[in-house]
């Protein structure tokens, strides 16, 4: 009998002989997990299911239902996807094929070339994915020298992947594959196409959505909410990126190497001033907005937006009064809890809605108001005499997570407001089939800021990312589409930037810490980026929120 191996799963103990697969003992435990099981985690390390097992070891499954599983899942899908285009279509007649950016559950894709992206075609993918599904085919994955990695796309056409591993340090590359079609991904793979049993394909502008499961309800394929809103501005952004050539990491690589980044970072800023410009222009246009309502989730760089929009709406004729929604929060005893008998501090029930509501409209009716401040040391609305009367040209700039909710300024007439959304919408993508997460982006931001402002470990940014994820799904995401006006605060170079703030952090989290595998994993996805100093960031850019050095009080 060959040698026997000891694994944990559960804290029960089973022995397997040398040989087996992660996958085997998956199939053996999957009846104690509600959802399917995709990957697994063992030694402070993610590992896809179709490895062998090399000793005794206690393994914690990951499904589909967690964060790493739920990646690997879409990843799939979208592997799945493109082959399945490319069976249909025929290669010669696609130029690209490219994943976009996320809308809801789903992620908007475009083709271009000799193909027409109608109802029609979209079925014959689904079909051809559908057999790709039930035939069950392993996923393989393969080591190859960067060199020839590098001809392998080179000879399919992707040259968004050799121009991306032109700046790879590891002289090996990790290539998938099905059915001898070739691709590369960043992050793990399920170990075979049967896993992925829900999807769905809708036509949508110029392309369409694949739509897949929420994470929480990974049993069912929801139906498509379109997002207008929410989809122009991302489209408007990734416009700007292919008229800067400038859709791809490389892209963004090729600029810092070539010494053309003080351009780039110019373009960008101006991109920015005049969408700002913009939106105060709308808001002078319109005599009766008093109430300037901004929102946006965690690090979307509300604060900096709200001081560059103030100078805009001067510059148009306007007085802008800043005011934290923060300050009508309730007194720490009023304050209610959540679930787990906290403070929540992020629900509308913390604010105090009446009293601010009852101020507002004294201020529209010209009285003149006393308005709070909130000490959050002991917990206490205080007034100290900062009183407030609105004349002709005054506007009330409101930024607070329930700035877009209708329930915090019900009693307001509609002309009176102007509902700005603001989130940090990342338009570049690693590569034409690998985008780069928004979240990751804000995570990145606050991750850096809060170390620095607040003396935070990125552990503990990370540990509780997942708590300010749940209350922007629940208090700021659910009303994006009711905003007068989006602003992506995204600039096309700054993870280049914050690369050298956040590796340091990164690699400060140990082997032990619950939060190590989250930290590798972005350390990996910053390894992409060739960085470059802040030297030639603007002090009013939106990044100095993040990065420090702004001229305005962040």
């Amino acid at each position: 009998m060959g040698k026997m191996y000891k694994i944990t799963v559960g804290g029960k103990v089973t022995e397997y002989p040398s040989g087996t697969t992660y996958e085997q003992v998956a199939d053996d435990n999957q009846g104690d997990y509600k959802a399917r099981i995709v990957l697994a985690n063992t030694g402070g390390k993610l590992r896809e299911l179709n490895k062998k097992i090399t000793g005794d070891c206690e393994i914690d499954f990951k499904t589909v239902s967690d964060r790493s599983g739920y990646k690997t899942y879409r990843r799939t899908a979208t592997f799945i996807m493109i082959k399945a285009i490319r069976d249909v279509a025929g290669t010669k007649m696609l130029e690209k094929i490219k994943v976009e950016f996320a809308i809801g559950k789903g992620i908007y894709t475009s083709i271009s070339g000799r193909v027409s992206v109608d109802e029609d075609f979209l079925k014959k993918v689904k079909s051809r994915m559908d057999e790709i599904v039930n035939a069950n085919i392993p996923i393989k994955k393969e080591s190859y020298d960067l060199d020839d990695a590098i001809e392998l796309f080179r000879s399919e056409g992707m040259k968004d992947k050799e121009r991306l591993f032109k700046y790879r340090r590891a002289s090996k590359v990790n290539v998938y594959s099905i059915d001898g079609f070739y691709d590369y991904y960043y992050g793990y793979m399920c170990p075979s196409t049967g896993y992925v049993k829900l999807y769905d394909l809708i036509p949508y502008d110029e392309g369409f959505i694949l739509q897949m499961p929420a994470r929480k309800k990974p049993d069912e394929v929801p139906p498509f909410v379109p997002q207008h809103k929410l989809f122009n501005t991302m489209k408007e952004s990734t416009k700007w990126g292919i008229s800067l050539d400038m859709e791809t990491v490389g892209a963004l690589n090729d600029k810092i190497c070539r010494g053309q980044v003080e351009d780039l970072v110019l373009v960008s800023e101006a991109l920015q001033e005049a969408k700002i410009a913009e939106i105060a222009s709308e808001i002078a246009e319109h005599k009766d907005v008093k109430f300037i309502m901004i929102a946006g989730p965690s690090s979307s760089g509300k604060t900096s937006f709200s001081h560059r929009l103030s100078i805009q709406l001067r510059a148009k004729g306007l007085v802008p009064h800043p005011i934290a929604l923060d300050n009508y929060f309730k007194n720490r005893e009023d304050t209610p809890l959540d679930e787990n008998g906290k403070y929540d501090f992020e629900c509308l029930g913390a604010m105090d809605v009446e009293g601010f509501n009852n101020d507002m409209k004294k201020l529209l009716a010209g009285e003149t108001v006393e308005l709070p401040s909130f000490n959050f040391k002991i917990g206490k609305r205080e007034y100290k005499g900062d009183y407030m009367h609105l004349n002709k040209e005054d506007v009330l700039v409101l930024e607070g997570i329930h700035g877009l909710n209708e329930k915090m300024s019900y009693a307001l007439p509609a002309e009176s407001k102007y509902k700005i959304y603001i989130s940090a919408l990342t338009s570049l993508n690693v590569d034409e089939h690998n985008r780069i997460s928004t979240t990751d982006t804000r995570l990145l931001r606050r991750m850096v800021r809060d170390n620095r402002t607040r003396g935070t470990s990125a552990s503990g940014t990370l540990a509780m990312w997942q708590s300010v994820r749940k209350g922007e799904e629940e208090n700021i995401f659910p009303f994006q589409e009711s905003a007068d006006a989006m602003f992506n605060s995204a600039l096309i170079y700054e993870l280049a930037v914050l690369k050298q703030f956040a590796e340091p952090l990164l690699f400060a989290i140990e082997k032990d810490d619950p939060e190590y595998l989250e930290a590798k994993r972005l350390l990996k996805f910053l390894d992409y980026f060739v960085s470059f100093t802040c030297e030639d960031v603007p002090k009013n850019s939106l990044m100095r929120e993040f990065i420090g050095g702004s001229i305005f009080n962040v």
